[in-house]
């Protein structure tokens, strides 16, 4: 049971990656709007870069990511058929 509910959590498709991103860009874009109102002037603007920016490291990882395991899927599958 645990095991299904694990699978809820793993990013199989390049599709599913997208919505992550984009769902954690408008969370961060509105962490970004409350610094912003927190912090005017340059201190906020940089905070609300900075939140920006980490949406961008982190979708390049998390795509990165996909296209490693599928590369590596391939590896063992071509590793597979050669030992038979």
């Amino acid at each position: 049971m645990l095991r299904k509910l694990g699978r809820l959590f793993v990013i199989k498709t390049r599709f599913e990656a997208f919505l992550i991103i984009y769902a954690l860009a408008l969370g961060s874009s509105a962490r970004g709007m409350v610094y912003l109102h927190d912090y005017p002037g340059f201190g906020g603007q940089l905070l609300f870069l900075a939140t920006t920016g980490a949406v961008f490291l982190a979708g390049a990882k998390i795509l990165d990511c996909l296209r490693l395991e599928k590369e590596v899927a391939e590896l063992r599958a071509q590793h597979a058929a050669s030992s038979d």
